[in-house]
């Protein structure tokens, strides 16, 4: 086995050597490696199989774009698969195991996929399994959804711990390259609170690749007394090992920190990975640029990678990759890395320049052939040559590498994920980042500039600007001289014409510049289509290194500019995440957290059983002794609240507080009906729309003063209410002056319903709860007996004389307990969510069981709610379409068994009499359905077509799934008091 570890040089540490395995061999690396760099010092070249055609693939960059170098790190339930080799960092133990090949690396059976390859152009699979059609589920999806994917998932629990976090600062500064360690030492110095990130475990970016002298000092010398000056600060907060991967709505950034992920035995004390929300008042981005591979015939042989990361791997971690090197380039990066070899000793066999003339100078001992091009390589799982070709004449020049740099492309991902897209710029041959506002800049190589003091002069001077802009007294930093710096400028070379063998311009997914061509001739020319009938682009590294020779190659097929091919979309995340960074705490019994209500342990006390509902516990229904069944306990609370009185846990429900000038307005565009002259002290149904006309959600919104509002929700909707209204706030009416308050947690909420309701609640509130006092829909603040504020609401869902009482969360309890006490004479009973729901079902109130979100307003009865008369409101023109008013529509009814003890089922579906069960003779649904007590019957509330002209009609309840057929009578959707008479006692 050859070593290319040089005997010199580097950042690594040759005083402490580390051991670990790759596919079970056992090797030697140092510390500051990544695996990557200790696979070429120990000669492994072959590192993985193509995802298509199996060919063999060996590493091409050294960063977070590489295609190839993809392995599983770690076993058992720490087994993590599709790692980069080329950013995993080396730790003592490390065990990697390459992927995507059977039954070894050296000898993979998929091979034979590459001998298939004119069978297996782009689309194949469109165009291969489409007939016989039969064969699709039981032949064709087994074997793709085999054959698909890279590594393999574990099935085993994941062992660690994961957590999130939040982070504030004036300043974000994305990448500690040259621009990212200027702007953040600008920033820092003027006192701004900088957060600094990168994802490398060693900050300092491309200066610890860098052979240049800056200020004196070695790039990466210079790159340490920076960070140390900025550790010394304490408004700087360094972030190693942090990949910024989203840009969100208010400058809000999401990053994953690998906090443990160098280590073979994680502490249980800390998590493996945090996930960062980092909200910054400002952003630069100093991500740099990605080194383009340049396409040709062969180009995805092991041995063949980009400069950039050949002089990373010479220059940081101190690897040769090759000891005959050729280079290939179109631009100063090929001479910069000639440079750099042969200062180290390494021979530089041939540097192929394809441009004719240059100001560029190569070293004296490399052999320079310009206007040539490598037409094609040669080996088999490694590069022996390559066939280099210069106006016709080829040439066979032997090496076991070849470096190539087909030119820059600014990183600009984050920029674009928000809908701005990059712009092409014909000077420099490259998408720059899009202005997306003076709060977010790119700066550096991510800016398209190319010289290091360029880079150093833009970080430091947009990072001023950013600060003086927040308030600071920023002054201009000293910029050090560079020397030894190249100039990096290229001439585009999208496709070396005359290429023998397949020219990748994906790695990953075997994309080829003959399948961009059939694209092409197929009408799949769109750039996104072209990615999507290719596969170009996709998979784990998203294009970062294919998409814009894919794009300029399309552009050149086209005989039009990259400009006018445009690029695919960019979203999040710029590089993988794991489900337990996203998950954080949130996993076994903390996957969903656990809501309980204020009163909560006033209902365990009373015997309650729960149910869940949603986030929440729920009181479901309270048995007491002798009670066999759910439904007994049930019956006799129904008739206790119809008879007397009940307490019902209502906290549950949203509650949202409503301020402002513009706030009785805005309620009167949210709601379908008047809300614009509500009174102060009262309380009215609502209901909401969607834009679509569809009902949304139904509640109460009560007027406590004159701009202060409280709205109720249905306890599903209350975190979806609260976005819509926000929604409409801020996007439809932000010159309204309102504003909200969440405040379902901070209130206790319980309803007190029946005949004797107002007597027992007397008991324990000082004011005169008279209908005269305190009538039908009235909702004021109240004083509790003992002093204690609270507010009361005479609404009913029971259809009952009933009142809702809110007391401050803490309170809850002990006030269920005195009215309890004060109502014992009256035989008071607590019930739950299921004598509730009988309750509402007699009285034909509805809920989501009827608002489904098909629903309209006079679907449900409620149509005489909408005032159609308002300027607008939310939904009022959709809701007039044809199709919400159609006389032929699902409108809610009731139904009542021919034979009482017939039972009827929700879900069941209805069809008339003697009609065979079809979807042409279906009539409609059940919705909701209980044993009423108080009729002795079974009862339901349905959707039923043209339903309200059908009171009287009998009609069949059909229920194949549970085996019953019911005939029942069709009557209004009202079973108890119609007249609310009960409602104004």
């Amino acid at each position: 086995m050859v070593s290319y570890r040089l005997a010199a040089g580097g950042l690594v540490n040759r005083g402490n050597a580390l051991s670990f395995t790759f596919d079970g061999k056992i090797y030697r690396g140092l510390q500051g490696d990544t695996l990557a760099s200790a696979l070429l010092a120990n000669g492994e070249l072959l590192v993985g199989r193509s995802f298509k055609y199996h060919r063999p693939r060996g590493i091409v960059t050294a960063g977070s774009a590489e295609p190839n170098a993809l392995v599983t790190i770690g076993a058992g339930a720490r087994s993590e698969p599709n790692t980069r080799a080329t950013v995993a960092e080396l730790y003592d133990g490390l065990a990697a195991a390459s992927q995507n090949r059977w039954p070894s690396l050296a000898f993979d059976i998929g091979a034979v996929n590459s001998l298939l390859s004119p069978f297996l152009s782009a689309g194949f699979y469109y165009k291969t399994f489409m007939w016989p059609a039969a064969f699709w589920e039981k032949v064709y999806e087994p074997l793709i959804r085999r054959a698909a994917g890279l590594g393999r998932l574990v099935t085993e629990a994941d062992p660690d711990r994961y957590e999130k976090a939040w982070a504030h600062c004036d300043l974000l500064v994305i990448g500690s390259g040259p621009a990212g360690l200027m702007a953040a030492l600008a920033a820092g110095r003027a006192g701004a609170r900088v957060i600094l990130v990168d994802e490398g475990f060693r900050l300092g970016g491309s200066l610890l690749s860098d052979s240049a002298v800056v200020g004196g000092l070695k790039a990466a010398d210079f790159a340490g007394q920076v960070l140390a000056e900025l550790a010394t600060l304490s408004n700087v907060t360094l972030m190693a090992r942090t990949t910024v991967f989203g840009w969100y709505d208010d400058m809000v950034f999401g990053a994953v920190e690998k906090v443990q992920k160098h280590v073979a035995h994680p502490t249980p004390d800390l998590p493996v990975e945090r996930l960062w929300r980092i909200v910054a008042k400002r952003a630069i981005l100093a991500a740099g640029a990605e080194e383009r591979p340049l396409v040709f015939g062969g180009n995805d042989r092991p041995g063949v990678m980009t400069a950039g990361a050949a002089r990373t791997y010479l220059n940081r971690y101190g690897v040769a990759v090759g000891q005959r090197v050729a280079i290939f380039t179109n631009g100063g990066s090929g001479y910069g890395l000639a440079r750099d070899l042969t200062d180290s000793g390494v021979e530089v066999t041939a540097l192929i320049d394809a441009r004719r003339e240059s100001a560029d100078i190569a070293p004296e001992s490399v052999r320079l052939i310009r206007g040539g091009a490598v037409t094609s390589t040669r080996g088999t799982r490694a590069l022996k040559s390559i066939i280099a070709d210069r106006s016709g004449f080829e040439e066979e020049i032997a090496c076991d590498a070849l470096a190539m740099s087909g030119g820059w492309s600014p990183v600009v991902h984050l920029m674009c994920q928000r809908g701005a897209r990059p712009v092409w710029s014909e000077e420099r041959q490259a998408f720059l980042a899009p202005d997306v506002g003076a709060a977010f800049v790119a700066a550096g190589s991510a800016a398209g500039l190319d010289r290091l003091s360029a880079c150093l002069r833009d970080g430091a001077d947009k990072a001023t600007v950013l600060a003086r802009d927040l308030g600071f007294a920023a002054y201009e930093t000293e910029i050090p001289d560079v020397a030894g710096d190249y100039d990096p400028a290229f001439a585009p070379l999208w496709y070396v014409p005359g290429s023998k063998g397949k020219a990748f311009v994906d790695f990953q997914n075997d994309v080829t510049v003959a399948d961009l061509g059939l694209s092409q001739r197929e009408a799949y020319s769109h750039v996104e289509m072209t990615k999507r009938y290719t596969t170009g682009g996709m998979a784990t590294d998203q294009g970062k290194l294919g998409n814009v020779n894919t794009i300029g190659i399309v552009a050149g097929m086209r005989g039009v500019s990259p400009a006018e091919i445009g690029t695919t979309t960019f979203r999040p995340f710029y590089t993988p995440v794991s489900f337990g960074a996203m998950a954080g705490t949130a996993r076994g019994e903390h996957s969903r957290p656990v809501r309980r209500s204020p009163l909560h342990g006033w209902a365990a006390r009373n015997g309650a059983v729960f149910v869940e509902a949603g986030l929440w516990y729920r009181s479901s229904w309270f048995p007491r002794e002798g009670e066999k069944t759910w439904r007994e306990a049930v019956d006799r609370e129904v008739r206790t609240v119809r008879a007397s009185a009940g307490l019902c846990d209502v906290s549950t429900l949203g509650k949202i507080e409503i301020f402002g000038l513009g706030a009785a307005e805005f309620l009167n565009r949210v709601y379908s009906n008047a809300f614009l002259k509500l009174p102060v002290g009262k309380a009215r149904y609502g209901l909401m729309l969607r834009e679509d006309g569809i009902v949304y959600d139904d509640g109460t919104t009560s007027r406590l003063s004159e701009n202060h509002y409280v709205l109720t929700t249905t306890t599903a909707y209350a975190t979806d209410v609260m976005a819509h209204l926000e929604f409409a706030a801020q996007a439809l009416w932000p010159h309204l002056d309102v504003r909200f308050a969440s405040s379902s947690d901070q209130w206790a909420q319980m309803s007190i319903a029946g005949p004797k309701a107002r007597i027992i609640l007397q008991r324990v509130v000082e004011d005169d709860l008279s209908d005269a006092a305190f009538p039908f829909l009235s909702a004021r603040e109240v004083m509790l007996k003992g002093g204690l504020a609270a507010r009361l609401f005479r609404i009913s869902f029971s259809g009952e004389l009933a009142y809702e009482l809110a007391v401050p969360a803490g309170y809850g309890e002990a006030v269920a307990d005195a009215i309890m006490e004060a109502g014992y004479e009256e035989g008071i009973c607590a019930y739950g969510v299921e004598a509730l729901n009988v309750l509402r079902i007699e009285k034909g109130h509805v809920t989501h069981n009827e608002l489904d979100g098909r629903t309209t307003a006079d679907d449900v009865g409620l149509g005489r709610m909408m005032a159609m008369q308002k300027p607008d409101f939310i939904g009022k023109h959709l809701s007039t379409r044809f199709g919400l008013t159609a006389a032929d529509r699902l409108q809610m009814v009731g139904l009542k068994p021919v034979e009482a003890d017939a039972e009827i089922k929700a879900g069941a579906h209805l069809l008339k009499e003697n009609a065979k069960p079809s979807m042409v003779n279906d009539q409609g649904f059940v919705s909701s359905a209980c044993y009423s007590p108080t009729l002795n019957s079974f009862i339901a509330l349905a959707m039923l077509k043209s339903g309200r002209e059908r009171y009287g009609e009998k009609i069949v309840v059909w229920d194949a799934l549970r085996g019953s057929e019911v005939l029942a009578e069709v009557c209004p959707p009202v079973f108890v008091d119609p007249d609310n008479k009960n409602l104004h006692v």
